[in-house]
């Protein structure tokens, strides 16, 4: 193991992460990305749907019918597959401190906790979503304007979280069983730190 240097320019330069191969990336590993694709390409609905009233309204006066209730389930879509992209990854904001201060094999355990629980409010979260696309289906809720039924955006924003479940506990599974495939999907590799 190579020890960190520091560059002339202040970059601290160490080992570089383990990089993905073709071969070592498996259906889970596709399935992952394909998630993160998704709530990737909600952003850009979400954005456009926005940037579309705005335009026509400001230009032409012109009110796109019912985009506000499309803006609203869109937004909802967007948030349960944007947990599901942050589940897995463990990149979203977290509260340290004992974690920063414990040591290596302290830190696993600790996140091992951290993403049952995640996992089981997630679960739980799930199940409770499914019984709103239920009840919308069964109530026929529809849109204010073109009168659609708004199921369908319940029942997408649900199989992001039913996403999110399942990479929880893929994440689980890689924490306590396959620790390595986890090691090189830091938030800011090592490489990036630079010295003030």
């Amino acid at each position: 193991m190579t020890t960190p240097e520091i560059t002339p320019d202040g970059v601290i330069v160490g080992p570089e992460p383990p990089r993905k191969n073709a071969k070592s990336s498996g259906i889970m590993d596709r399935f992952i990305d394909s998630i993160e694709w998704i709530a990737a390409f909600f952003v850009g609905i979400v954005a456009l749907n926005t940037f579309l009233a705005v335009f026509m309204r400001k230009f032409f006066s012109i009110t796109i019918p019912d985009y506000y209730n499309f803006g609203q389930f869109l937004l909802g879509i967007l948030i349960f597959w944007g947990i599901a992209a942050t589940s897995y990854r463990g990149t979203h904001i977290t509260v340290d401190l004992v974690w920063a201060n414990s040591p290596p094999k302290t830190q696993r355990w600790i996140d091992v906790f951290a993403t049952l629980v995640l996992l089981f409010v997630v679960t739980v979260q799930t199940y409770t979503l499914f019984d709103k696309v239920r009840g919308t289906y069964d109530d026929h809720v529809l849109t204010y304007d073109l009168r659609l039924p708004t199921w369908p955006f319940f029942a997408v924003a649900w199989a992001g979280d039913v996403s999110a479940v399942i990479l929880i506990a893929i994440r689980t599974w890689r924490l306590v069983f396959q620790p390595e495939k986890l090691a090189g999907e830091a938030a800011v590799p090592p490489s990036a730190k630079t010295v003030e």
